[in-house]
């Protein structure tokens, strides 16, 4: 049930993720690669959609936070290097600050996500005790 409602909370935060649309800025000089440009924006929010998702997939995996962190991380930020070797091979326009943008949106995906679980966590214990969607302990015979 807890992971259920983890999926479901880290979902509900990829409304907030969605449509990011940021005007790019005028510098003096117009530059080939601004810092502010309409596909920095995307970059930031393909990739903090994608953590966004992976962590919710990694929660259905492993009550571990720190597992599901590093999952999210790995698979976002290993799509955009994928995405700017791919542009390196002659495919698009291969950009550092792409990939500066996909390492600011990666971060704040995952911790979009991390606060969303540990609320819900939160929620969820004050409702319904404090070990409520935790896993139980085993309890071995001696």
């Amino acid at each position: 049930m807890r992971r259920a409602l983890v999926a479901t909370g880290v979902a509900l935060a990829l409304l907030f993720l969605g449509p990011v649309r940021a005007r790019a800025q005028q510098a003096a000089p117009v530059e080939t690669d601004p810092w502010f440009g309409h596909d920095k924006a995307l970059h930031f929010a393909a990739s903090g959609s994608l953590a966004v998702v992976a962590y919710a997939g990694a929660s259905l995996a492993t009550d571990h936070r720190p597992t599901r962190v590093v999952a999210a991380a790995s698979f976002a930020l290993g799509l955009g290097i994928a995405k700017e070797v791919w542009d390196l091979s002659g495919h698009g326009d291969a950009s550092w600050r792409d990939l500066t943008w996909d390492v600011v949106g990666t971060t704040a995906g995952v911790l979009i996500a991390y606060a969303i679980d540990r609320a819900l966590d939160r929620a969820i214990a004050r409702l319904w005790g404090p070990s409520a969607g935790r896993p139980k302990t085993p309890v071995t015979d001696p």
